[in-house]
């Protein structure tokens, strides 16, 4: 789990050089970083999600994975976990719980995640995700700056996600078939296309309640590969 280590790290260091940065911010530069992040994170979403080759299986998966996230609540029970932590750290910023959902999503959801952590557990090569690190490691800085101590949280779904890809390497060989792939990419795309939505405060979007369309895709394309 070397690469998921190192990616762990930049996260955090990334995280803290946004915090002592945004703490000497106006709050109107904050608007503009904030505005930024969201532009760009819709520029991901719409490259990640024009790789779906089959429009059906991104739309059936968002649609009965985002019923299957409401009524498990998973984005009250994110916040939650946020408000949780928040408490423990004694933070008081009330954009916390935000930094955290966002940066989890943000780190997770996308196809350098899911072929560089497999890849590292089928023959142990870390490129990918070496690469990734760098990009989270940035992103980090621009989240925190903004967010909050939040995002620095966000090591620990990189760490939980992304390593227990890692560990189950082989046995999930078969994500990295190109069509089963795609999908996966193309719903995710869209996931983090409502993460733009939401940093540009267009649409309050409970993003994690559509995190079942992620296996829904890969289930579905697996059948009709």
């Amino acid at each position: 789990m070397k690469g998921t280590l190192v990616n762990v790290v930049a996260v955090l260091a990334g995280s803290g050089l946004g915090l002592a940065i945004g703490g000497r911010l106006p709050e109107r530069w904050k608007g503009i970083i904030t505005d930024a992040l969201g532009l760009a994170t819709l520029v991901i979403g719409v490259k990640l999600a024009l790789q779906a080759q089959n429009l059906l299986i991104v739309i059936g998966s968002l649609v009965a994975g985002g019923l299957l996230g409401e009524w498990g609540d998973l984005e009250g029970r994110l916040e939650r976990f946020g408000e949780w932590l928040k408490s423990r750290t004694g933070a008081q910023e009330g954009t916390f719980a935000a930094g955290f959902v966002t940066a989890s999503l943000v780190y997770c959801v996308g196809p350098m995640t899911v072929v560089g952590a497999i890849q590292e557990g089928i023959d142990g090569t870390a490129d990918i995700l070496y690469a990734k690190s760098m990009l989270d490691g940035a992103a980090s800085v621009a989240f925190a700056s903004t967010l909050g101590l939040g995002v620095a949280f966000a090591a620990l779904t990189v760490l939980v996600v992304q390593g227990g890809l890692t560990l189950l390497g082989g046995r999930l060989a078969f994500l990295l078939d190109e069509k089963v792939l795609n999908e996966l990419t193309g719903t995710g795309g869209v996931l983090i296309l409502g993460i733009g939505l939401l940093l540009l405060d267009v649409r309050r979007l409970r993003v994690a309640n559509f995190l079942p369309a992620l296996p829904l895709a890969v289930l579905l394309a697996t059948l009709f590969r």
